[in-house]
């Protein structure tokens, strides 16, 4: 008996021991600089927005924040990169349309698994997301353009953010029999400037892309490309108001971290980035960029990204699309 109680002492010592300095690790984080990487370029909403919010907690973690675009491969160059880094200081800041489309859209199976490498973290924002068109075209909205692209077959173009952007127009070109060609990008801030030069007519992405050509006058909002109107241009209906409901899709920005990172420390890193969102200067920040705050911790991203699986596989069965098994 008196062994096992002195085994049963030293064992409560090594996970009492084990418990304080996880307690500590988690206290301690960050111990060095932390890396943001994003697929997306600068400018883009995702851009601004981890820019913003790294500033606020490189001053109260007291340790260098450094946002690294990495767009390209349709998000799979800033994935591949945070995947390669394998530490819990470097993660991934995404909206979930940039790779919660990739099963469908690669040539093979993702290199990755979502649900094991993609750890989330915290819901920072959903995106301010639209479909312009351009001026150029003489369209005003989504009606127009189909019109338009009916009785000028081929001769059009169109493009959609990287991911679930770029997959959701190609459903509605689809549905609406449209012979319109497709425009890939590399980084979808370019989009823009050739939606301004009416080299594409139509383009759904973030807000922010459009965003200065609309207010030079060569773009136009044709509608909210969410399932509901947005705060951002109350005026504009939504996708499914103007008789699209294709175009109408959900996308949320979050942090992800290392398939290893602990909840305690998803929830640490969640409980600093929410209590920085409490800012109304930083607030009214994102907002200005396209961004509405949605503050929520690591469970409420993960059942964000479930749902939003969900609505992609709908995309794909109207393009006859299935996922990659191998």
């Amino acid at each position: 008996m008196a062994r096992s109680a002195l085994r049963l002492f030293a064992a409560l010592i090594v996970v009492g021991a084990c418990l304080i300095s996880n307690a500590q690790a988690q206290q301690a984080y960050p111990e060095r600089a932390v890396r943001f990487i994003l697929p997306f370029g600068p400018g883009s909403a995702t851009d601004i927005a981890a820019r913003l919010i790294g500033e606020k907690l490189q001053a109260k973690w007291g340790k260098p924040v450094v946002v690294e675009p990495r767009p390209g491969g349709d998000g799979l160059i800033a994935i591949n990169a945070f995947l390669a880094a394998n530490d819990d200081h470097t993660l991934l800041y995404a909206s979930t349309a940039s790779f919660i489309v990739h099963p469908y859209t690669l040539q093979s199976k993702p290199p990755y698994d979502a649900e094991r490498d993609l750890n989330p973290i915290v819901r920072t924002a959903d995106s301010g997301l639209a479909v312009a068109v351009s001026a150029g075209s003489g369209a005003h909205s989504i009606k127009d353009f189909v019109e338009l692209a009916r009785k000028n077959p081929g001769k059009l173009n169109a493009a959609g953010g990287a991911g679930l952007a770029e997959l959701t127009v190609r459903a509605f070109l689809k549905e609406q029999g449209l012979n319109v060609s497709m425009v890939p990008y590399r980084d979808i801030v370019q989009a823009g400037v050739d939606l301004g030069e009416n080299r594409i007519q139509l383009l759904s992405s973030s807000l922010s892309i459009a965003m200065p050509f609309v207010q030079a006058g060569k773009a136009r909002f044709a509608a909210i490309a969410a399932p509901a109107r947005s705060p951002l241009l109350p005026d504009a209906p939504s996708a499914p108001e103007a008789g699209f409901a294709t175009l109408g899709y959900e996308s949320t920005v979050g942090f992800y971290g290392p398939a290893r990172m602990s909840l305690d420390l998803r929830r640490k890193i969640a409980a600093d980035v929410m209590e920085a969102l409490k800012d109304p200067a930083l607030v009214k920040r994102l907002f200005d960029a396209g961004l509405v705050v949605v503050a929520q911790g690591p469970e409420e991203l993960a059942a964000v990204v479930r749902r939003q699986k969900e609505s992609t596989k709908r995309l794909a069965d109207i393009l006859g699309i299935k996922p990659k098994e191998d």
